[in-house]
C-alpha cells in the first residue's frame, strides 16, 4: 500500500490571507484563503485522494474498504469508517474569533458526535504575529458572560507573540484565538464543532455579524489557569522531537538534512507527514517512493513498517 496524497480543500474566510496558494504552489485564483484542509474525514468535507489506485475516492470510502490496514486495528475499532484526524494549514490576515471547543463528554451532552482537542505549529509568520491561548486570570462563568457582553473578554486571555517553530497544545475547553499574521499547521480531532465567543463586532460581506455561541461556550470552557500555555521543546537535527502526546494524537517534528530512517513498526496506526520546509523522497519498506515538499501532506498506511527520508526537509509526523 503506497502513501496517499490528497486534493486540498481551500476555504475562503472573512479573516483569510494570501499565503496558502503560494505555499502550496497552487494557481487557483481563490481569494482570502484562510484554511487548506489537507486531510479530512469530516462529513461533507472529506478529502479526495489524488494519487495511485484510489485516486478520486473519498477518504472515508477507502477507510471502509481497507479498515485497520489503513488506519490501524485499534483505531478502526475506536473510530469506524470516519478518519480520526483533521489536518489544516491556516493563514490569518486578521484575528480569528475568540472561541472554544467542547470535550467529548460535553459534546455528547450537546448532541454532537465528539469534541475537539487540537494543536498549532507556527510556520513562517508575519513580524508581530500573535495568538491567544488560555485564561491568564481566574474568572467565574458569570464574569465570563459579562466580559463577552461588554467586549472585554480578551483581557482575560493570555496573548503570545509568536515565531516560526512555536507550538501550542489546545485541549478541549481551552479558550483561544489565532491572531493576525499567524501562518500555522493545525492538527485536531475529526470534528468541526467550534463555539464562537466574541468576534470583535466584525461584519460579513452582507453587513451581518457572525453568530455567537455564548451559552454552548460557557458549558465548554475549562476555567483552570496556567502560568504558561506554550509548548517548550529543544530542537534537534535528524531525529524526531516530540511536541504533543495526548489520547487523540501524538506529534513529532523532524528537521532533516541527511538520510534518516524512521521505524514505525511499533505503531498500530497510520502516520501523517506534513511538509513545512524543503523537499525529500520518502521510501517505505515495500519500495514505494513518494515525494514530499513544503505544503504537501502524506498519509502513510498502518501496514507500513519503515520510512527512509532522503533530502533536506522539515516536517511534522502525527499519528493516533
Amino acid at each position: 500500500m503506497e502513501p496517499l496524497k490528497f486534493k486540498p480543500l481551500l476555504k475562503s474566510t472573512i479573516w483569510g490571507g494570501n499565503k496558502i496558494n503560494a505555499f502550496k504552489q497552487l494557481d487557483t485564483g481563490q481569494q482570502d484563503v484562510g484554511e487548506s484542509w489537507e486531510v479530512s474525514g469530516v462529513a461533507q468535507n472529506e478529502s479526495v485522494i489524488d494519487n495511485g489506485p484510489w485516486q478520486g475516492k473519498r477518504l472515508n470510502e477507502v477507510v471502509e474498504v481497507l479498515k485497520g490496514d489503513l488506519i490501524g486495528t485499534e483505531n478502526y475499532r475506536r473510530f469506524g469508517n470516519e478518519f480520526p484526524l483533521l489536518i489544516k494549514f491556516i493563514d490569518a490576515k486578521q484575528d480569528l474569533s475568540i472561541q472554544v471547543h467542547p470535550n467529548d463528554e460535553t459534546a455528547h451532552r450537546q448532541g454532537r458526535t465528539r469534541g475537539k482537542t487540537e494543536m498549532w505549529y507556527i510556520m513562517e509568520s508575519e513580524p508581530g504575529a500573535h495568538l491567544r491561548s488560555g485564561l491568564k486570570k481566574a474568572i467565574t462563568p458569570e464574569q465570563y458572560k459579562q466580559m463577552v457582553e461588554d467586549g472585554t473578554i480578551t483581557d482575560a486571555i493570555a496573548d503570545y507573540q509568536v515565531k516560526e517553530g512555536d507550538c501550542f497544545f489546545l485541549p478541549a475547553g481551552r479558550i483561544h484565538s489565532i491572531g493576525a499574521g499567524c501562518f500555522l499547521a493545525e492538527i485536531q480531532q475529526t470534528s468541526d464543532v467550534t463555539y464562537r465567543i466574541y468576534d470583535f463586532k466584525r461584519k460579513d460581506k452582507n453587513g451581518n455579524c457572525r453568530e455567537l455561541h455564548t451559552k454552548e461556550a460557557a458549558e465548554s470552557i475549562d476555567y483552570h489557569v496556567e502560568s504558561d500555555y506554550r509548548t517548550h521543546y529543544v530542537p534537534a537535527k535528524n531525529q524526531g522531537v516530540t511536541l504533543v502526546k495526548c489520547p487523540y494524537f501524538s506529534t513529532t517534528v523532524y528537521d532533516i538534512d541527511q538520510p534518516t530512517a524512521i521505524d514505525i513498526s511499533g505503531l498500530d496506526s497510520f502516520v501523517i507527514l506534513i511538509g513545512l520546509k524543503g523537499h525529500a523522497l520518502i521510501t517505505d519498506n515495500e519500495g514505494n517512493e513518494t515525494g514530499l515538499q513544503a505544503g504537501e501532506t502524506l498519509l502513510i498506511p498502518a501496514t507500513t513498517q519503515k520510512l527512509q527520508i532522503s533530502g533536506t526537509i522539515k516536517f511534522l509526523e502525527t499519528h493516533v
